[in-house]
């Protein structure tokens, strides 16, 4: 069974190709996402077998997503836009399917996955025994530079980053430190340690919260050492998959 992913920020078109997946068989649809944000956020948690990916979407466009190369699963475009195919291809992508979508083009691109999942299998059987040592030696590192010096934090310890003007902020014991590395560029390289984005502008360390409020405005997460962060509502249900919450 193969595990889709599918991201377009109009929901008639995601209705459409829910309806045609569906049709085609031996697909699950884990997920949906709105816009590239999202769906980046979403593949890193849920890590589906393949991602149905609009160009045209905020936040993060289909294009600028698919750059991020191994962070994400074989990506298949669903889009009206002829003009973005070659940059596309440049990014990988297993096809470029045009709107409305042909039922035998779909069948062709979810075969590809279907083949490249199976080729895949043996080399991660093998690879991912490595793969865990190696995240397991390694110290996730953040930097921070404060008189003419570039202190060095172990991102493990850090409840929470988030955005502050141009910058990335975090909290070590009672000091506001802060970084130029960018959130999502934080979220893609901590992806491995725990950590979920919960908001445009937070990352959170799910192994330092400590309680989750709900209450009608939202979910709040309090973290061991007080601080707190809001969780917006797109990210809602991809905090309470990982969570287990029903």
């Amino acid at each position: 069974m193969i595990r889709a992913l599918v991201a377009d920020d109009e929901e008639p078109a995601r209705r459409r190709l829910l309806r045609h997946l569906h049709a085609l068989g031996g697909l699950e649809v884990v997920s949906e996402a709105t816009d590239g944000a999202d769906a980046f956020s979403q593949a890193q948690v849920l890590r589906p077998d393949v991602l149905f990916l609009d160009v045209r979407m905020p936040e993060l466009d289909g294009i600028e997503l698919a750059k991020r190369g191994s962070a994400l699963p074989p990506i298949i475009f669903t889009t009206a836009y002829d003009e973005f195919a070659v940059r596309a291809f440049e990014a990988e992508a297993v096809d470029y399917l045009l709107k409305p979508i042909l039922t035998a083009r779909l069948a062709a691109a979810v075969e590809r996955v279907r083949q490249m999942c199976r080729s895949e299998a043996p080399r991660l059987a093998t690879a991912q025994p490595l793969a865990a040592g190696l995240a397991t030696a390694s110290v996730p590192r953040v930097t921070a530079r404060w008189r003419d010096a570039l202190h060095l934090f172990d991102a493990r310890e850090v409840a929470r980053f988030y955005a502050l003007d141009k910058y990335t902020a975090f909290q070590v014991g009672s000091k506001e430190q802060l970084t130029q590395e960018s959130l999502c560029s934080l979220e893609q390289r901590l992806q491995g340690h725990g950590f979920l984005r919960v908001h445009r502008g937070e990352l959170v360390n799910l192994a330092l919260v400590r309680v989750l409020h709900d209450s009608e405005c939202g979910y709040e997460l309090e973290f061991s050492d007080g601080q707190r962060s809001r969780v917006s509502r797109r990210h809602a249900g991809v905090l309470r998959a990982v969570l287990g919450i029903g």
